[in-house]
């Protein structure tokens, strides 16, 4: 199946397998998943960086499954492993910490449940092969009071303790964050929304991009009207409505132009500002937008983004946004690049982070981010919410959410 057919990764839900080496996390996800998804080796250390991969798991529907190395590897090459396997607790919506029957619980596993609890993770705990020890009954009942904890036993062999394990998952899954939506609580059926499109040298061939394609489905699952149409023709394209747009949503590239033809009566917003809401915290973002003007000569400004890509000649990264901000501010600003899941070790270092719209990552990963840059004490904030304050329409921007 094409890729551009299946749910994106970033709007799955992201369960993640911890504990020690050969607990049998890898096993326990191919028998979740009835597949041979995982590599299964008696040989220690087999998984070595996080393994992710993305399917369908009734009934939870589209899922990540993440597996990581064992924490126990002591080894100087295994450290980096671990750390590799903790940084995953960052994109965690669902955490199953797998124990050994015949290990006993181990310092390791103690020392991810605290981790799990500090970050309020939901949290399954599983004693996998319970068949390999005699009075397994007694221990169980000894390790929960041990930890604290529900611990469910589990044998991958017999299969005893499987359907349960996954009744438990089925109910552990956090309902919140399935209820937010990108657009369409703002939107009744039957509504006009107007998408604004460019395409340019920078729009992927033969398709668009994510967060457009998300923004138009979720539209259409809850039944308005959609109409797409590029920043040249918008004018034209509200001229032939028969009635006016319950909202228009453009690309933030063109935010200025599309906000001049744009009746003052229409709701106006970006697809980068709706994502800054659906996957982080809008009102962080906008206070970011105003310490802009705190700005000084020499201070550093980090831009970055989630994902790699081939940069254009007029890239929004690295060319615009640098443009506009010089041209508000009038200083001398130094600007740096970061690409990928992770923020530079020096995040201190910097008087602002901008952030790309954060498409490739889950709600957990963002908001980590975010919260990131607020325990550094530096402003964050996201390419749309930026460029609708540096052309001087943020407040037009944020009135379809109500008092930001």
């Amino acid at each position: 199946m094409s890729s551009l057919q299946e749910t994106p990764r970033a709007d799955r839900l992201h369960i993640a397998l911890f504990g020690i080496t050969n607990a049998g996390k890898s096993s326990i996800i191919n028998a979740l998943t009835g597949q041979e998804i995982a590599l299964v080796s008696e040989v220690k250390g087999t998984t070595t960086d996080p393994v992710y991969k993305a399917m369908e798991l009734p009934p939870l529907g589209p899922v990540v499954l993440i597996d990581t190395a064992g924490l126990d590897d002591q080894s100087e090459l295994g450290e980096l492993r671990k750390g590799k396997s903790l940084e995953v607790l960052n994109k965690t919506d669902v955490a199953i910490m797998v124990c050994d029957a015949v290990v006993g619980i181990t310092d390791f596993d103690r020392e991810i449940l605290g981790l799990l609890q500090e970050k309020k993770i939901p949290l399954l705990g599983v004693v996998n092969k319970i068949d390999l020890v005699t009075g397994i009954e007694e221990k169980l009942v000894k390790y929960r009071q041990e930890l604290g904890i529900k611990l469910l036993g589990v044998s991958i062999s017999t299969g005893e303790g499987l359907q349960e394990l996954k009744e438990a998952l089925m109910r552990i899954v956090p309902e919140e964050e399935a209820k937010l939506k990108i657009v369409s609580d703002l939107t009744a059926p039957g509504d006009f929304v107007v998408l604004v499109i460019p395409i340019d040298e920078s729009a992927p061939k033969g398709r668009l991009i994510l967060p457009q394609q998300q923004t138009l489905r979720d539209l259409l699952d809850h039944n308005a009207v959609a109409v797409v149409t590029k920043e040249e023709q918008l004018k034209a394209t509200l001229g032939n409505l028969q009635k006016k747009p319950r909202l228009v949503i453009t690309d933030s590239q063109v935010f200025e132009k599309v906000s001049a033809e744009t009746p003052k009566d229409v709701w106006l917003t970006s697809f980068s500002i709706l994502f800054a809401r659906q996957k982080g915290d809008l009102n962080e973002l906008v206070k970011g937008a105003q310490a802009v003007e705190k700005l000084g000569d020499g201070d550093k400004v980090l831009i970055a983004e989630a994902c790699t890509h081939h940069r254009q000649s007029d890239d929004i990264g690295t060319v615009k946004i640098p443009r506009w901000l010089r041209q508000k501010t009038g200083k001398n600003l130094v600007f740096e690049y970061s690409s990928g899941y992770s923020f530079p070790d020096n995040l201190r270092d910097y008087a602002l982070v901008i952030h790309c719209a954060g498409c490739m990552l889950n709600r957990k990963a963002m908001l980590y981010r975010i919260s990131q840059a607020q325990d550094t004490g530096v402003p964050i904030v996201n390419y749309g919410v930026l460029i609708a304050y540096l052309h001087g329409i943020l407040g037009r921007a944020l009135q379809p959410f109500g008092q930001i």
